[in-house]
């Protein structure tokens, strides 16, 4: 298993708070994107290599009304 780099989790730590803010559970957001019940769940832990793609960003956003935007740091990290 690879160590995610800091944009990742950075990425994945902004999904995680819009997710909560909205009061949204991982099984029900790997719902939403029609993924698998626990896919949410593999992607916040840092146990698995699963990240969030351009694609799945997209898909967030929607589902979680927000920009894509919203998942990314304004400067590079």
């Amino acid at each position: 298993m690879a160590e995610l780099t800091e944009l990742e989790q950075y990425v994945i730590d902004r999904v995680k708070a819009r997710r909560a803010e909205l009061g949204i559970s991982q099984k029900e957001l790997s719902h939403l994107l029609n993924a698998s019940e626990g896919w949410v769940g593999l992607v916040e832990s840092t146990r698995t290599d699963d990240k969030y793609s351009l694609r799945r960003l997209n898909d967030l956003a929607k589902v979680l009304n927000c920009s894509p935007k919203d998942f990314l740091p304004e400067n590079p990290l």
